[in-house]
């Protein structure tokens, strides 16, 4: 069975895990209400999207 000879040091183990990080989604403003919303999505506030009303409130 494989054993480490040398134990990994803290600076390794961060340098590993720099990439295992929850990401946000890009979000931008609604033109029409101003509320955040995720770009290419359909505002859930207003019901619009790039500056026209896609859904009736």
């Amino acid at each position: 069975m494989a054993v480490p000879k040398r134990r990994t040091s803290k600076k390794v183990k961060r340098q590993r895990r720099t990439h295992k990080k929850l990401q946000l989604p890009g979000m931008v403003e609604c033109q029409n209400c101003g509320e955040y919303v995720k770009s290419h999505h359909v505002c859930k506030e207003c019901g619009h999207y790039n500056g026209k009303e896609v859904v009736e409130q």
